[in-house]
């Protein structure tokens, strides 16, 4: 019913190549954590490194558990199955690792040419997994399906959200959405907010008016205007928003702008 092989030789990586979308299955340590299952695509954004290693291009999403739980414990397995022609099952058990735009190796990955479904402000990071097993099954279950195309929903998401805060209005969707997982274990390390950056240090990060102004700022300045224009655009959110009521007064603040 089913083959285990050693390795992803030319026609199962052809295989593979050939389907519409993957899954992804991660866990965390604890016993009362949280198991995520989450489809992945397009199939392009998935690819065959060697015959023991693949790798995926990881984008802007609503959680991060998969980076979540692969940097507590790196446990993985990865599912791909057949819709239309013979009924297949491949399953990809492996260790997994991130390596996010900061890693050294990261540009040398990207250049192996993933399908980007959602633009490159929307990456995240490369999921890379050694494989550990590689066997299928025999996929009798499964549906025959057509696949007809891709969603239009992720980018357009992206590009509006570009639209109206730049660049950084994405990256305070993966602050607010992507630093840890549903059980708590740190996912996305992320720079401080504008609004944190242009006050200077000594903010404890949850100041009842820093969240209100930040959503000012990302929402009405663009990406291409300078430090000035954004200084003053902070100056009017806090001026507007006020100490968040019940602050006590200087002693509340980092200081006075």
């Amino acid at each position: 019913m089913g083959t285990t092989f050693d390795r992803i030789d030319e026609r199962l990586s052809a295989w593979i190549s050939a389907q519409p979308l993957f899954f992804v299955a991660t866990a965390p340590l604890g016993a009362d954590g949280h198991v995520n299952l989450s489809p992945k695509g397009p199939i392009g954004s998935l690819r065959v490194l060697d015959p023991h290693t693949v790798a995926y291009l990881d984008v802007i999403g609503s959680g991060a558990e998969t980076i979540a739980h692969l940097r507590e414990n790196g446990r993985i397995v990865m599912m791909i199955c057949a819709f239309e022609g013979p009924p297949r099952i491949l399953r990809l058990h492996g260790r997994g690792r991130v390596v996010t735009p900061d890693d050294a190796e990261y540009a040398a990955l990207l250049a192996r040419g993933f399908d980007d479904p959602a633009g490159p402000e929307a990456r995240r990071a490369i999921i890379v997994v050694t494989l550990t097993r590689v066997a299928d099954s025999c996929g009798f279950g499964v549906p025959l399906m057509h696949h007809e195309r891709q969603r239009h929903h992720l980018p357009a998401w992206a590009a509006s959200k570009l639209r109206s805060g730049g660049e950084e209005a994405l990256t305070e969707y993966r602050r607010r959405n992507n630093r840890e997982s549903i059980d708590g274990l740190p996912a996305l390390d992320l720079p401080a907010p504008v609004v944190h950056r242009l006050l200077g240090r000594g903010l404890r990060g949850d100041e009842p008016w820093a969240g209100a102004a930040q959503d000012r700022l990302t929402a009405s300045v663009p990406v291409v205007d300078g430090y000035d224009r954004r200084t003053w655009r902070l100056r009017r959110a806090k001026a507007d928003i006020g100490d968040g009521g019940g602050g006590n007064g200087a002693r509340d603040r980092p200081g006075r702008l």
